[in-house]
């Protein structure tokens, strides 16, 4: 690089840019660091000129908050970076050595920005800063219609030993637009411009002798090499000589020529894959850089552009399913300019779910909070490490989507590990991971298309887990016997499929297990099941259930047969449907059912079918209120011949036969012969003849039910 003139200055900045200006610079002046600016409406080119003792490493602009940068260039061999503060950082890896210049060009959204800038040398210390306002200037002039007699001072033309102009760009296409500029011409003069021989337009001078116009070349132009003339009325001329180019290696609009991009949405969900493309000067090489809401480059890739100023990246851009949501952006570079695009990246899930801490220790309230498609209902199932399944609960979500799931830990019972998360709502299904204890470990979740296949099918098998990782899977089949193994890469989503043939596998039930590192997932599925099974027979292990309690379900029916089970609440309403296959016997078992933590007390049932089979079991399930069994005592009717009478009225938690004592001051019992058996609701009432030789006193009712026990004092007159 080199110190310029003022002349130099301006036409460099044409050179380079390609804007059609007309230069007034306006300097800032800094203690050791020289810039200037002009400017034609949204564009500014900046000029550096370093004339302090040390290099400049870094140059980093700023505008103040009622401007933004939309764009931006840079001179061969620097690079410029937008950070998330707004501030554009110029880096290269030649400094601005003492007495050189670098020039960078901007866009913003609003005309006439005010621009902050700073100059930091190698150390990163600053060695000046500053401010400054571009200057205005006028655009180019499109062959202007001449009037000869408005203005113009002279029409002689003068052309002078001085007189230079310059052909932009240097290497011209046959049929293509191109730039003209000129100085140290006539003041306020009109001139002529040829090719060969033949007249293209005319052109006028400004007050210092000094035009920009454009032309456009003839496509029936067919030299390889031609004259380009400035002439004046006296025929005096300028004459610069140049190669043209073909009309078939061209780029026909200018607008192809821009650096530009596409393929990214202004809103991006998570797993989508970008597509990206756009257009650039033909044989340059594009870098692209992908940056976080963190400011940390996520990806970079180049790509070639092709003779027709299009390139594209080879391989989709994947967005990870883990990615943090927020402003996304994207530069694209060619070495010379820059462009930059924001977007945002949203979750492409219907369920968004998280816990509100990550590890929860031992003893401590479980929570998760989030959203999930508004006035459906939601089933949330909490498993631990192993499998076994603490809590359930089935949610009508409401009109805002929110959601809210909590769990009482255990000390010294829940066992600790990485426990999961399972949300239900129709056809989708999301897994959150929560440590209890420790730190959370993501497994490998696998899902099949089907439950029960034939062996001609192939099984399409979905995982999940953490991007990046190398599944083990391996196939059970129903002797227990494992198969081969079996490896899957999971992509940058974090998701793989996996397509596997049956042919030859025999009827039965399998197991596909999956293994990465200390963690194991594992899934059933089936061949060759029938539909139609025969007589079934079911029970369950208990004819009465509490809120929240897991149900075991057991049976047998006709080997290798497909059921359907489906466990109905008191109001009729289904509360979760599974298919269970019978194994080699006709034997099966089933826990997967649970009684919801907010379910209803009253007369439950599963329903078992296969075919026109069907089997119905019948249960109670029970709500255990806080104050555990209710007895109130108050004065009954009095019955001729018998006496005083005592009404007992009980309200327990679950439908049961109530055995009643009442003992004395001295804790003897008196009587052990009542009893009273509750109601659908739970309520008994019944009624105690007080015995007419009974002492004055207060005594003491006991009553049990077997779960519940509780005691009430009476007082005896």
């Amino acid at each position: 690089m080199s110190r310029f003139s003022n002349k130099d200055v301006l036409l460099s900045i044409i050179v380079i840019f390609s804007i059609s200006l007309i230069s007034i610079p306006i300097n800032s002046y800094a203690e050791e660091i020289f810039v200037s600016s002009v400017g034609v409406d949204k564009t500014t080119i900046i000029t550096v000129t370093n004339d302090s003792k040390q290099d400049v490493e870094t140059f980093r602009i700023w505008l103040t908050e009622e401007f933004d940068f939309e764009a931006f260039k840079t001179e061969q061999g620097w690079i410029g970076e937008k950070n998330p503060q707004g501030v554009i950082i110029f880096t290269s890896t030649d400094s601005i050595k003492v007495g050189e210049s670098v020039k960078f060009g901007i866009k913003t959204d609003k005309p006439n920005p005010i621009i902050n800038w700073k100059g930091l040398d190698q150390e990163n210390n600053t060695i000046s800063v500053g401010a400054m306002i571009p200057t205005e200037i006028s655009t180019t002039k499109q062959n202007p219609e001449i009037n000869v007699n408005e203005n113009i001072i002279n029409t002689d033309g003068g052309i002078f030993s001085e007189s230079i102009f310059r052909i932009i760009p240097d290497k011209p296409n046959v049929g293509s637009t191109i730039r003209i500029t000129g100085e140290a011409f006539g003041t306020s003069q009109i001139f002529d411009f040829y090719i060969d021989t033949k007249k293209i337009g005319s052109f006028e001078t400004d007050q210092d002798g000094f035009f920009i116009t454009t032309m456009k070349i003839p496509n029936d132009e067919i030299k390889e090499r031609v004259d380009f003339k400035i002439k004046n009325k006296q025929g005096d001329e300028k004459v610069i000589s140049l190669r043209l180019g073909t009309a078939d290696n061209r780029i026909v609009e200018s607008e192809k020529m821009k650096l530009s991009i596409s393929g990214i949405d202004n809103i991006v969900k998570t797993g989508d894959k970008l597509d990206i493309s756009g257009t650039g000067i033909p044989g340059t090489t594009i870098i692209t850089k992908i940056i976080t809401p963190e400011d940390n480059v996520l990806y970079t890739r180049t790509a070639k552009v092709d003779g027709a100023g299009l390139w594209k990246l080879s391989e989709p851009i994947d967005i990870p399913f883990d990615s943090v949501f927020g402003k996304y952006s994207i530069t694209v570079s060619d070495g010379d300019n820059e462009l930059l695009k924001n977007w945002t990246v949203e979750t492409n899930k219907i369920i968004v779910i998280n816990p509100t801490e990550e590890i929860v220790e031992e003893g401590e309230l479980m929570k998760f909070i989030g959203t999930a498609m508004p006035n459906e209902k939601l089933e949330l199932v909490l498993e631990s490490n192993l499998g076994k399944e603490l809590k359930s609960e089935i949610i009508n979500v409401g009109n805002s989507g929110f959601i809210e799931f909590e769990y009482q830990t255990k000390e010294n019972d829940d066992p600790e590990g990485t426990w999961t998360l399972i949300a239900t709502q129709g056809a989708t299904k999301e897994f959150t991971y929560v440590g209890y204890g420790v730190i959370p470990t993501i497994p490998v979740n696998l899902k099949f298309d089907k439950v029960n296949y034939n062996s001609s099918d192939t099984a399409v098998i979905s995982l999940l887990g953490t991007p990046l990782v190398n599944v083990k899977m391996i196939i059970i089949n129903p002797a227990g016997t494992p198969g081969d193994n079996i490896f899957v890469q999971l992509q940058g989503d974090g998701r793989a499929t996996y397509e596997l043939d049956l042919t030859g596998y025999g009827s039965g039930i399998y197991t596909a297990v999956t293994k990465i590192e200390n963690s194991q997932s594992s899934e059933q599925f089936s061949v060759g099941l029938q539909i139609g099974s025969g007589p079934i027979n079911a029970t369950i292990t208990q004819t009465e259930y509490q809120l929240g309690e897991p149900i075991l379900l057991i049976g047998e029916t006709n080997p290798n047969s497909l059921l359907t089970a489906k466990l109905t609440d008191p109001s009729g309403e289904e509360i979760k449907r599974i298919e269970i296959p019978t194994d080699n016997e006709g034997s099966f078992s089933e826990s997967g059912f649970r009684i919801p933590e907010n379910g209803i007390s009253g007369s439950w049932k599963i329903t078992i079918s296969s075919g026109s089979n069907l089997e119905i079991v019948d249960f109670e399930v029970f709500i255990i209120k806080d104050d555990g069994m209710i007895v109130e005592i108050s004065d009954g009717a009095e019955i001729p011949g018998y006496g005083k009478t005592m009404k007992i009225e009980i309200q327990t938690t679950h439908k049961s036969g109530i055995v009643l004592q009442i003992v004395n001051q001295n804790g003897v019992i008196i009587e052990d012969s009542l009893n009273c058996n509750t109601t659908a609701e739970f309520n008994c009432e019944t009624y105690w003849t007080i015995p007419k030789d009974m002492l004055p006193g207060t005594y003491t009712l006991i009553a049990d039910d077997n779960r519940n026990k509780t005691e009430t004092q009476f007082i005896v007159e």
